[in-house]
């Protein structure tokens, strides 16, 4: 893997910034002053900055729902000048930023398309560290989760409106949790007597719920809980859907877009995607594709990526990330390369 040398983190160390780099460096380099990068999930500026620092002409996107993370994002990355542009949006706002934003970056995505993605889903250690906007449970807090803190319900908002049934949806599903049921039925019980507001209480609740020998083994027993309600009240997984094919359609030849993802839930839902655009349609059976059948795309890692011991060890966050990264190799029939 090539290195890239370059000091200074903020505080935190991007997770697997080397690898990110590495991963688009081709194209961003043979694009020179032309290469666009996206940084679909800007948060405290780290990767961005990175880019911007290892690839000197080329230019980025930063989008990020949080006003919080593009207001110390555009400050950390103020010195890049033009080269950097922040923008207000779910990620799977994407193909609307492309295709109606103003700016001379905006222009250039347009004319010469995305040469490379990335998107670090989740929650950002920024966020982590705002007790206030209760992601974290370690710590009391109000229930809120949201990425962004001015729209859309809460995770007590869930907690207090949703049935019995949803509740151990979003928990089993969003969180593979095996108490869904049991910890539905507790919220519900708990609910009557008072509503749900910050997190030390649900915590409590999910110590009383969770057997004591499942406890023991498999991390904080509110992790997968926080998590699920976390996916639930950002839509995470409907906006990963959503942006797949718009990051896909928006490369350029050569261009790549890299996921990183840290729950199966949405590594399953990369791996999917991935396959069934670096697959052929022409039916088995015959020699070669037939016309307007071969993919357009080829997958880049070989399965999923992990991160190395050395770099876990510099950013335990890294521990549970799977990378995953395609390339496209031809352009739509009709379309320029």
């Amino acid at each position: 893997m090539e290195d890239f040398s370059i000091q200074g983190n903020h505080g935190h160390v991007p997770v697997m910034r080397d690898r990110m780099a590495s991963l688009i460096a081709d194209k961003v380099r043979d694009m020179g002053d032309r290469a666009v990068i996206v940084d679909a999930t800007l948060g405290a500026g780290g990767h961005s900055e990175f880019f911007l620092t290892v690839f000197p002409d080329a230019r980025v996107i930063g989008l990020d729902r949080d006003d919080n993370a593009l207001r110390d994002a555009g400050q950390r990355l103020a010195p890049f000048g033009e080269r950097f542009m922040g923008v207000k949006t779910r990620f799977d706002g994407l193909s609307d930023v492309l295709a109606h934003g103003e700016g001379d970056i905006l222009d250039l995505a347009r004319s010469e398309g995305i040469s490379g993605a990335l998107f670090d889903l989740g929650v950002s250690s920024m966020q982590l560290d705002q007790v206030e906007r209760g992601f974290a449970y370690r710590t009391d807090a109000p229930l809120d989760m949201r990425m962004d803190a001015t729209q859309g319900i809460t995770a007590a908002d869930i907690l207090n409106t949703y049935s019995h049934g949803d509740i151990a949806r979003v928990l089993k599903t969003y969180g593979d949790e095996r108490f869904a049921g049991k910890i539905a039925s507790a919220v519900l019980k708990e609910r009557e007597k008072e509503p749900f507001t910050t997190s030390a209480r649900l915590v409590e609740l999910l110590y009383d719920a969770i057997p004591a020998a499942t406890r023991r083994t498999g991390g904080h027993p509110a992790k997968r809980t926080f998590q699920a309600l976390r996916v639930e009240v950002n839509n995470e997984l409907d906006s990963l859907v959503n942006v797949l094919p718009q990051i896909t359609d928006s490369l350029n030849v050569g261009g790549r877009a890299v996921f990183m993802s840290y729950q199966s839930h949405e590594d399953r839902l990369v791996k999917k995607f991935f396959s069934e655009l670096t697959t052929s349609k022409t039916p088995r059976g015959l020699p070669v594709d037939l016309p307007g059948t071969a993919p357009l795309f080829t997958q880049v890692t070989r399965g999923a990526e992990t991160a190395s011991e050395a770099e876990i060890e510099e950013n335990p966050r890294a521990a549970p990330v799977k990378v995953r990264a395609i390339e496209r190799i031809a352009a739509k029939q009709g379309e320029q390369s």
